[in-house]
């Protein structure tokens, strides 16, 4: 609908100049008696025809915005969906803020492509074809050929200065993501700025790379000017040549005064979207090398795919082993050959020395990497053939490390679970030992966080996350060093609601601190990524190796 629109107001458009040729040589030739009837009804012609151009355009781009706006929207979500597909490794590798920019760019440019391309360089063409048909078939091939060369010279000419130039729109937008990318770092780490005094130094950084950001663009300014000027000459020789053969030709007696209206009416209404053109041209490619940097981000394929006959039941029991697990992470050997099992329903504790290899288990059993050597199971499936929601949904965590959204406490909790009710979250909330606290705040559970979570102390945020995997609500449960934040008397409560809520599930804490985990059925003693032993507290101490070592030294401190 909207193409034919396009067709519709562009023919009105070509049948201007005629009514005005018409309009000029009825005032030329007409009779006194017809020098009022004649011009009026021209007039109001003339007037009918540029309303109904100009209305018809405007219900074109009125049709062609729902089609721009729902690509726009569904680009958009395809992009975000993918950067959640995609890898551990890439988010650790990526900037948030020169992403960020890619993507607000990428899509920016890809509706400035759509809209110009439907709506400028299509119906352009249109009508240079018309306009270079009508002038050969009405005036010869002189004037057809004077306008089709300028056209050629017009394009041929912003082609080549334009891919000239792109090298350095490609450059600002290069700036643009550096200095964007380091003004978020900064403002992320703003404590960590703060407590080093360090604004200065990151005033200095950040304008470094301003500094670059303004070197390309007044390259980009510069070559914009050389471009202008060059299309400019172009059209003022082909207007002067074009309008000195009608001036010519009215002179010989060959045209009337209206030809040479219409041609002047012509050459203007072709010129003036065709030096629009170049503008648009100039920014498509500009759209382009932004756009270029969004699908490079979409060529990135994920390192974890779920296999096409991916196993998609829920997993309920819980059990879990580990079979000969062998991990290299950038060619550093991380783990060589861990096995252990956790039976349904069984707490394990995996404890050891720092770097051991404890976190990378939990990361593991997420699949946010695969195995190089041997294999994880859940309910006796290997997690590479559960698809990855399943294999998510079936393990709840309280990392060591709590970032929570810039929403409400109660929102934070809900992200556990967001179908869950409100009696559900009170529940989670009273195990999680947070009543207290959140009734103590003026906003209660309405209070913001603020940015991952700045506004709460490690232990608060900690009890948030604790809450979070209660509501969640799944059969096995991951403490990864829970109670680390917490002072001991906020830990001891917080374990014994642990062991209500660990009751049925499965439960695999990584610890630093052994009397958190006294309790559990099993102790796995990692070193160097290797299990070292294996046993309850008691059988451990009594085999007096490194979890002995470790007991005690940590007595002593703690005595201290």
């Amino acid at each position: 609908m909207a193409l034919l629109c396009l067709v519709i107001a562009k023919l009105a458009s070509v049948g201007l100049p005629f009514v005005l040729k018409a309009l000029v040589d009825g005032l030329s030739t007409a009779s006194t008696a017809k020098l009022v009837s004649v011009p009026i009804s021209l007039v109001i012609a003339y007037g009918c025809i540029r309303l109904l151009n100009t209305i018809i355009s405007e219900i074109r781009d009125t049709l062609f915005g729902r089609v721009t706006e729902r690509a726009i929207r569904r680009l958009g979500m395809a992009v975000f969906e993918h950067l959640h597909r995609l890898d551990m490794a890439f988010h650790l590798e990526r900037r948030t803020g020169g992403l960020s920019r890619d993507i607000e760019r990428g899509i920016s440019g890809m509706s400035f492509l759509m809209r110009f391309m439907v709506f400028n360089i299509v119906p352009t063409m249109l009508e240079i074809v018309l306009v270079v048909g009508i002038l050969f078939y009405n005036y010869g091939y002189e004037f057809a050929g004077v306008t089709l060369l300028a056209v050629i010279a017009y394009g041929a000419f912003s082609v080549v200065a334009t891919e000239w130039r792109t090298g350095y729109v490609r450059d600002a937008a290069k700036a643009d993501s550096i200095s964007n990318t380091r003004a978020i770092d900064s403002l992320l780490n703003y404590e960590t700025v703060k407590y080093f005094n360090n604004e200065q130094h990151e005033a200095k950084q950040y304008d470094v790379a301003l500094a670059q950001w303004e070197d390309a663009k007044r390259k980009n300014r510069l070559s914009l000017f050389a471009l202008n000027a060059g299309q400019a000459c172009i059209i003022a020789v082909a207007m002067t040549l074009m309008l000195g053969m009608a001036a010519a030709d009215v002179a010989s007696g060959v045209m009337t005064i209206g030809d040479f209206v219409l041609i002047n009416a012509f050459m203007m209404q072709l010129f003036i979207p065709l030096n629009f053109l170049g503008f648009v041209y100039r920014e498509i490619r500009g759209a382009f090398a932004n756009i270029e940097r969004m699908f490079a981000l979409l060529d990135k394929t994920p390192l974890i795919q779920d296999a096409s006959d991916a196993y998609d039941k829920p997993l309920t029991q819980g059990s879990v082993s580990f079979e000969n697990v062998v991990f290299s992470y950038d060619s550093r050997e991380i783990l060589k050959g861990v096995s252990l099992t956790v039976e349904a329903g069984q707490k394990v504790a995996i404890v050891g020395d720092s770097g051991a290899g404890k976190s990378t288990l939990v990361k593991l059993l997420f699949r946010f990497y695969d195995v190089v050597g041997g294999r994880i199971c859940i309910d006796g499936h290997d997690i590479r053939d559960v698809s990855q929601n399943t294999l998510r949904q079936a393990i709840a965590i309280v990392p060591q490390d709590t970032v929570l959204f810039n929403d409400t406490l109660i929102e934070n909790i809900r992200y556990g679970r967001p179908s869950a009710t409100d009696e559900e979250i009170s529940a989670a909330i009273q195990m999680a030992h947070l009543s207290q606290f959140i009734e103590s705040l003026p906003e209660g559970g309405a209070t913001k966080v603020g940015e991952r979570g700045l506004k709460l102390s490690g232990g608060e945020k900690q009890r948030v996350a604790i809450a979070r995997a209660i509501l969640k609500k799944s059969p096995i449960l991951v403490f990864d060093e829970a109670t680390s934040s917490l002072d001991s008397r906020s830990e001891q409560a917080i374990l014994t609601a642990l062991k209500e809520v660990a009751k049925g599930h499965t439960s695999l804490v990584i610890a630093h601190r052994l009397s958190t985990v006294i309790d559990a059925d099993k102790i796995i003693v990692l070193s160097k990524g290797k299990v070292v032993e294996a046993g309850s507290h008691n059988e451990l101490l009594a085999a007096n190796g490194l979890y002995c070592k470790l007991w005690y030294a940590q007595q002593e401190s703690a005595d201290f």
